[in-house]
């Protein structure tokens, strides 16, 4: 096979000297068959490299048509078209040089030449073998298979143009030095060429796909960056459902099952008023008949949802809530869009009881105006109530979430150990005038920390109120504990800024602030959260004790003796002391703690704070029962000609219509000025609009009410601080939400700082003073009356007292043992600041008086002086003296003799032992019976010498209080007897409904 190469190379060779090298001629170049071939583009192998070496080299105007190939590959095409620009450019050339006039130039022949001489360098040896190369022309028959349709630009063309006869076609140079090329393994380099750019395409398609791929990592990130995803639900403070700042006409519902569980009964922590039936029901219930039900709460402007807290009916029999629902949203109340989870709507899992509160949160925030609650499934009837959780976006006016407090404050909530660190650095920064005490433990062993802010901490000083505020009664009640935190820290701030104002309060009042009473109960609401606890966690202590309710009932010891007419004489109407063995009954530890802290602090005025209502709240907080019927003297007439033997009913009716009456304390007006100055002083509290928090207006837009014409509660704090001690003592409701979010504090302190001061300074209203003894020694537990108010104060270790009273004149008394009494008219202005109204008073022989009245029976007596003997009578044989009718009673008059002496002694004993005797038994049987007195007159007899005897009168204390002539005033000992045979209690029957308030 390689001879016959050789030969046919040779036989090439010969006839191109003897044609001339008809391509030198023609001006075509060899080196373009190499260039052809280089630019063939990427090697294919077997059948398909073939036909494209075909389609490179049928570049001929006998080219008829080519067929479709085979499906290539992007490289393919690319070779593909590379090479097809090659040959055309080539055409082009040929083209060129076929139409110039001058291209068969005599010398370009030799250069042409030049090319054989190349060729003879590969040594063919044999000429005789050229005759073989004969079977050449069989080659001719490839024009066969083109057309001439395609001869543009071809040499047959531009022949028929010359004229020239176009000579019979000889196989093609560029065929056969394609072939020769190819055997003589020229195709070697251009397939390795052809490789080589074969896998650099491969290459760049690769780094082309990274590239790409990369570039489309780079933007799925970035997309993904963009996509709102929270590894944690974002948070947001409530709306306002269950603090009512969002108003009524912001809710609406599809239906209602009646009038009482409209769309504005579905708050959270709604309570119902305890008629099941009536107008103010616990929740929003459907119409069980609708078919499409939804809960609608408006914003009023776009905010971002974050969540729902969905809760069931406050009800004391039925079990109504709901199970499942959907969220949708919208932006004009028409248009709505259920949130989605990518793959579905999104159903939403509510409550499986009806008082736990129960909170979603949404993946991502949805921007809209409106939200809906779709129920699905639910237990009982269908009932909900509902808080929304929202942020609001900003905006270029305020909303109602949003405040800048001008304080700069520590506006968070504090558990215990927050409590007592922040407290310790307010001690820091004003220690002069802070001190930091407790009063006590808790049940769980967690101290009472009480704040006092003075010019003089630790110390009383004489004409110096004390005030106090407390909080945290119940643990669940969070506002007011960060209240007198805000309070601390806002008294500290100032005074070192020099405040005027609180210069004055705290230089002239001593301050006392327990932010937490009990502190086991908020320990346990703290760590449900703001929103999270229900209407009762962390309401009791530990032990389960109501502490605000926990105290000794003394209501009913001053109204029993009031209706025993025991009062002021053997039960007082203040300072009323504690029942036997309370102490030791069930009583919690913080009750107690309390009691110490009011007995040995002489508190003047004090409030409370609470939550779940918003109003001042001031005593009575006890309903005083009717008195019971039955006999004449179980009624007291209210009218004369009023006929007392009246049934049940009648005289049900009428303690209804003196109710108020059997509800208020004798200081009732000074106590509403007290309620009205914080209400007032509230930014919120007198609103009308707002209402009540669960049914009506209960102030009738005052503010104002009193406890037991509202919600009666028996043995409350504010009761037995006004009838142990002298502290005018209120409670203070702030707001509908128990446990505000930490966003709500600023407005809150807004809303009650210029109240909570204001209220403090209301302590230097009425009067003040010392009541002294004539060397200038302080007398305590003076007892300082005021004509009119049936209502006594007594003074401090110090001999200071002060009496809270509206402006006018008052006649003052005050009274101590061993002193007798002076009275003072005192008047009261309209100026800040107490009236002074000091008592100095003068020792009496009172102790005497006693001592002389128990010998006599504690009956009131006085020396008189008998009268002159009469002339004549015998001195000598001793003195006939006249014996007092009180003392002979019906012995009738006896002669001087000391034996008619012992007898009168012996009789008047007997007489009083008598008196004794039926004085006990009246009081056994309520004075229904009457003692008689028998007494006789007799003459008095001549005597000698004056002799001094005693003669019954009336004492001048009997003057306060009028009582019977026959009444001799019993002991101690007997008192309590009385006291415990009396019973009073079955005269009064108590039955009370308890409230968590």
């Amino acid at each position: 096979m390689r001879g016959a190469l050789l030969g046919l190379s040779v036989s090439l060779a010969l006839c191109c000297c003897v044609l001339g090298w008809d391509g030198g001629v023609e001006g075509q170049d060899t080196t373009g068959v190499q260039t052809q071939v280089r630019q063939a583009g990427p090697v294919v192998h077997g059948r398909e490299w073939e036909e494209e070496r075909e389609d490179v080299m049928m570049d001929d105007p006998g080219v008829e048509e080519i067929k479709p190939k085979k499906k290539k590959s992007i490289e393919e095409v690319e070779a593909a078209r590379a090479k097809k620009a090659a040959e055309k450019e080539a055409k082009a050339k040929k083209q060129k040089a076929n139409k110039a006039p001058k291209a068969p130039k005599p010398t370009k022949k030799p250069k042409a030449t030049k090319a054989p001489k190349k060729l003879k360098a590969t040594k063919a040896p044999k000429a005789t073998k050229a005759p073989k190369a004969t079977k050449a022309p069989k080659a001719t028959k490839a024009p066969k298979v083109t057309k001439p349709k395609a001869t543009k630009g071809s040499k047959t063309t531009a022949w028929k143009e010359e004229g020239v006869k176009p000579v019979t076609r000889i196989p093609s140079l560029e065929e056969d030095e394609e072939k020769l090329l190819i055997e003589l393994g020229w195709d070697r380099l251009a397939a390795k060429q052809l490789e080589e750019e074969a896998e650099k395409a491969r290459k760049e398609k690769e780094e082309k796909v990274k590239w790409l791929r990369k570039k489309w990592e780079e933007e799925e990130e970035e997309r993904l960056r963009k996509i709102p995803v929270h590894a944690e639900p974002k948070k947001c403070p409530p709306l306002g459902l269950e603090s009512h700042r969002v108003d009524d006409d912001q809710l609406l519902a599809s239906s209602q099952s009646h009038h009482g569980f409209s769309a504005q009964r579905g708050r959270l922590n709604m309570q119902s008023s305890g008629n099941e039936e009536g107008v103010y029901g616990g929740a929003w219930c459907a119409e069980p008949e609708e078919k499409n039900h939804w809960f609608e709460v408006d914003a009023r402007r776009e905010v971002e949802f974050t969540g729902v807290i969905v809760q069931g009916r406050n009800s004391d029999t039925a079990e109504d809530f709901v199970s499942t629902f959907y969220v949708s949203f919208s932006n004009d109340s028409r248009d709505w869009t259920v949130l989605h989870d990518g793959y579905a709507e999104w159903l939403f899992y509510g409550n499986v009881d009806r008082d736990s509160p129960v909170m979603v949160q949404f993946d991502w925030p949805t921007v809209a105006r409106y939200i809906r609650v779709l129920p699905q499934s639910w237990n009982g009837s269908l009932c909900l109530r509902v808080e929304v959780m929202a942020c609001q976006l900003t905006s270029s006016f305020r909303s109602e979430n949003e405040v800048n407090p001008t304080d700069n404050l520590d506006f968070r909530h504090h558990n215990y150990k927050d409590m007592r660190q922040m407290m310790k650095v307010i001690n820091e920064e004003c220690p002069n005038i802070t001190r930091i005490y407790n009063i006590g433990k808790s049940s769980a062993g967690l101290k009472m920390y009480a704040m006092e802010i003075s010019d003089n901490p630790g110390e009383h000083q004489t004409g110096e109120p004390e005030f106090r505020y407390t909080a945290g009664l119940h643990g669940n009640e969070a506002l007011g504990r960060e209240l007198l935190l805000l309070l601390m820290q806002f008294m500290c701030k100032e005074y070192n800024e020099n405040n005027p104002r609180v210069r004055r309060l705290v230089e002239g009042v001593r301050i006392h602030l327990v932010p937490s009473l009990n502190p086991d109960a908020y320990e346990l609401a703290y760590e449900m959260g703001s929103e999270m606890g229900n209407w009762g966690l962390g309401h009791w202590t530990e032990e389960g004790y109501d502490i605000f309710q926990n105290f000794p009932d003394l209501n009913s010891v001053l109204w029993g003796a009031e209706d025993r007419g025991w009062v002021p004489r053997i039960v007082p109407n203040h300072h009323i002391p504690l029942p036997e063995n309370f102490l030791n009954g069930s009583v919690a530890l913080e009750t107690k703690a309390i009691i110490n802290w009011m007995e040995r602090t002489p508190f003047v005025l004090g409030a409370n704070l609470q939550g779940g209502e918003k109003v001042v709240a001031y005593p009575f907080d006890m309903q005083r029962p009717p008195k019971a019927t039955g006999t004449l003297g179980s009624r007291r007439e209210l009218r004369p000609g009023v006929n007392h033997e009246m049934n049940e009913e009648t005289w049900a009716r009428m303690q209804r219509q003196n109710g108020d009456a059997l509800r208020e304390t004798s200081d009732d007006t000074m106590f509403r000025w007290l309620a009205m100055s914080y209400a007032h002083s509230h930014l919120t509290m007198t609103e009308t609009q707002r209402g009540s928090c669960h049914t009506d207006d209960i102030s009738g837009g005052q503010g104002i009410i009193n406890r037991a014409s509202w919600k009666p509660v028996v043995g409350s704090m504010n009761d037995f601080s006004y009838l142990h001690t002298n502290c005018f003592e209120l409670s203070v409701f702030l707001g509908c939400d128990k446990f505000p979010h930490e966003s709500e504090l600023p407005l809150e302190w807004e809303n009650n700082r210029e109240a909570l001061l204001s209220f403090i300074e209301q302590v230097h209203r009425g009067i003040k003073g010392i009541v002294r003894d004539m060397e200038g020694k302080p007398l305590a537990n003076a007892t300082i009356s005021v004509d009119g108010v049936k209502h006594d104060v007594k003074t401090a270790a110090a001999g200071d007292y002060w009496r809270l009273l509206n402006p006018g004149e008052y006649r003052v008394t005050a009274r101590v043992d061993g002193h007798t009494l002076q009275t003072r008219l005192c008047i009261v202005g309209y100026d800040s600041g107490a009236t002074p109204c000091s008592f100095t008073l003068a020792k009496s022989n009172w102790d005497r008086i006693k001592q002389i009245m128990v010998l006599h029976g504690k009956r009131p007596i006085r020396l008189v002086t008998k009268a002159p003997p009469r002339v004549g009578s015998d001195i000598s044989g001793g003195s006939v003296g006249s014996v007092d009718a009180t003392k002979t009673g019906a012995t009738g008059g006896m002669g001087g003799t000391s034996a008619n002496s012992h007898n009168a002694e012996r009789l008047r004993r007997l007489r009083l032992m008598r008196l004794r005797k039926m004085h006990q038994q009246r009081l056994r049987y309520n004075f229904s019976t009457t003692t008689p007195v028998a007494t006789t007159t007799t003459t008095a007899a001549p005597t000698t010498t004056a002799e001094l005897e005693t003669e019954s009168t009336t004492s001048w204390y009997d003057s306060w209080f009028p009582v019977e002539s026959s009444y001799t005033e019993p002991t101690p000992a007997e008192v309590f007897t009385e006291i415990q045979e009396s019973e009073p209690t079955q005269d009064y029957t108590f039955e009370y409904k308890f409230e968590d308030y």
